[in-house]
């Protein structure tokens, strides 16, 4: 089987990894990858938010499998592209890809799937704020006030903040950028992350995991497209994951097919787990950055064989997923300033060591690997446990070089000491 893989980030340099390691994969290809992915697949570089280069690209390598990583193409229409022109296509429609394209869809689908998830109120005018905001925070009872972009904002566009004058600030921001805003009731709870393999109403979950979205140890400063992750969770049951399954994936993707708007891809679903049961914070379509890193570093089935499936109507008859007896967490390597614009064009070092997966980085004209973004690096530390997984991925990151670079020291620490409780 013939594979390429749309994205540059880790969370497909991690895609690659799991393909390679399928014996029904023969060649993969990659557009337009990174100076980590250049080792694994034969690289291009396309417009990849273009339906037209991705199917012109997927016929010239004679793709059976197109599988599209980020959340642009997909909320673009790609995937309608390369299935138009009879090609397998992992990712879903463009109508289906609203499910994190429009959170004012999202949150409709929910509603009529009966699935719990946050009290929430769209504003578009900002006259409209002040009182909107009274409804929600500690004006409202709630420990923090919840402020998100509508739209697409790679993680960033969310504001989680005591402080009425920032969530002001931030609201007010978005609407002066012509960005409805969303604010939503705080949900308490530890958040965790679902990943799910569907085709229409056939839901197939993988392990759950917790992913680090604020920039600095302890949760503090702001939000990032995420720090870290670590997976599987040892205060998770298998009870209440399988609760999660059958009450709210599984609604959700009955709710689209009922709507005409059928999802084919990974159904990603960001849960709180309240003191009241687990409620959504948001769905997403397509495989998350950096919870996908330890997803994929434990998994045995063959994944060229499984999205395959997805994408070609037999995933119903894939059967169970099989996975490693392990632990595996995932530590993400920023550029100085990230979250905010990132230093850039710094020299690495370190970057070829095993377990290290490439994001922001291109190769220089000399041959040097260099920083090229904000999330440089991802690093995968595996072992019989989180606490020997953490050790393991701090292990190869002693080991990389980085200007001015910055990462988060905690990850998973809270689980390995059994801190975190439902």
């Amino acid at each position: 089987m013939r594979v390429l893989v749309i994205g540059s980030g880790a969370r497909e340099h991690a895609l690659l990894l799991a393909l390679r390691k399928d014996p029904s994969v023969d060649h993969l290809v990659i557009a337009p990858g990174n100076a980590g992915t250049a080792a694994v697949a034969e690289q291009r570089d396309i417009d990849i938010t273009s339906g037209s280069a991705v199917t012109a690209l997927a016929r010239e390598v004679e793709a059976d499998l197109v599988v599209i990583g980020p959340e642009v193409p997909l909320v673009l229409g790609v995937a309608d592209a390369v299935r138009a022109a009879g090609i397998a296509c992992f990712g879903p429609s463009q109508d289906a890809a609203r499910i994190e394209g429009s959170k004012a869809f999202a949150k409709d689908v929910m509603a009529t799937a009966g699935v719990r998830t946050a009290r929430s109120e769209i504003i578009d005018n900002p006259a409209d704020l002040d009182a909107a905001l009274n409804n929600f925070g500690p004006e409202a009872g709630e420990a923090a006030w919840v402020v998100k972009d509508d739209g697409l904002a790679a993680g960033k566009g969310v504001v989680v903040t005591a402080d009425r004058a920032a969530a002001r600030a931030h609201a007010a921001g978005l609407l002066d950028s012509g960005h409805p805003v969303l604010l939503e009731s705080f949900l308490d709870g530890p958040e965790l992350s679902l990943f799910c393999v569907v085709d229409g109403a056939t839901v197939v979950p993988l392990l759950p995991a917790q992913d680090f979205k604020r920039v600095g140890d302890g949760d503090s400063g702001p939000n990032t497209g995420g720090m870290g992750a670590y997976a599987p969770l040892p205060w998770l049951s298998g009870e209440a994951l399988a609760a999660i399954v059958s009450d709210v994936v599984e609604p959700v993707a009955a709710e689209l097919v009922r709507r005409g708007s059928r999802f084919t891809g990974l159904l990603y679903a960001g849960l709180a787990m309240t003191s009241t049961g687990p409620a959504v914070v948001e769905f997403n379509c397509r495989f998350g950055d950096p919870e996908t890193q330890a997803v994929l570093a434990l998994l045995e089935s063959p994944l060229g064989q499984l999205l395959h499936a997805a994408a070609t109507g037999g995933l119903s008859e894939f059967g169970a997923l099989r996975w490693r007896d392990a632990a595996a967490v995932t530590v993400v390597l920023a550029a100085e300033n990230y979250p905010g614009r990132p230093r850039v064009g710094d020299v690495i070092s370190g970057a070829e060591a095993d377990g290290v997966l490439h994001a922001g980085t291109s190769v220089r004209d000399d041959g040097a690997v260099v920083s090229s973004g904000g999330r440089v690096l991802s690093v995968v530390g595996v072992g019989a446990d989180l606490t020997a997984a953490r050790a393991d991925a701090y292990r190869i990151l002693d080991s990389i070089r980085l200007p001015g670079s910055h990462f988060r020291t905690d990850i998973g620490a809270a689980a390995a000491a059994g801190k975190i409780q439902v």
